[in-house]
């Protein structure tokens, strides 16, 4: 009971929108996230490259593609959150 409780106050407290105010430590954590997904994303490829196994290598280049992607959508919302005046995205 306890348990479903505390769910739903989680689910409640959960954001519709994203903020219109890119705080500086959002802004290292997006960092962090573009920089993690990039590191994966050359390991997965460095792998591949070195993989025999021809189904390891397949899916070692899926997860690298999957990274990228991953980069690739965290910038194209941090361009539209820049794209955006009067959305009021400033850094503090």
């Amino acid at each position: 009971m306890q348990q479903q409780q505390q769910q739903n106050m989680q689910q409640q407290a959960m954001m519709q929108q994203p903020p219109s105010i890119v705080t500086t430590k959002d802004q290292l954590y997006l960092t962090d996230m573009l920089s993690w997904n990039l590191l994966a994303m050359k390991k997965a490829h460095f792998f591949a490259s070195q993989c025999q196994n021809q189904g390891i290598k397949t899916q070692l280049d899926q997860v690298g593609q999957m990274h990228h992607q991953h980069y690739q959508k965290i910038l194209t919302h941090l361009q539209n959150q820049q794209q955006q005046p009067s959305a009021g995205s400033q850094l503090q």
